[in-house]
């Protein structure tokens, strides 16, 4: 999801997309009253949610990019590129299909990309 430049209503529907898609992957992953599920989101996630969508400037520090400004910045920084291998990507594609149908991994580019219902 890209929240780092975009005007509000832009940054608001991707907030709520990219989130969605993490509180449905919870919904297959752990209970609603899981302890562990609670945590995840009274701490993390909801803090996340609140900065992007109500601070501005300074205030807020959650910033999604997309990827090929991620890529930008770690080769600015002397990182170069290294892909998996067609084995790793086979174990993790056979990982996330035995454990639910509906996370999706996405080879571009180079990149590996993990999904939920075909939403990268």
């Amino acid at each position: 999801s890209n929240t780092n430049t975009a005007p509000f209503f832009s940054r608001f529907m991707e907030t709520l997309s990219y989130y969605t898609a993490i509180f449905e992957s919870l919904d297959v992953t752990l209970t609603r009253e899981s302890k562990e599920r609670i945590s995840v989101e009274q701490h993390c996630l909801a803090r996340d949610i609140v900065n992007i969508i109500a601070c501005e400037g300074a205030e807020r520090v959650e910033r999604h990019e997309l990827m090929g400004k991620w890529k930008s910045r770690f080769t600015m920084a002397g990182f170069k590129p290294y892909p998996l291998s067609s084995i790793v990507n086979s174990t993790i594609k056979s990982l996330l299909e035995g454990y639910c149908e509906n996370y999706t991994l996405l080879e571009r580019d180079d990149t590996l990309y993990l999904g939920w219902l075909n939403r990268p």
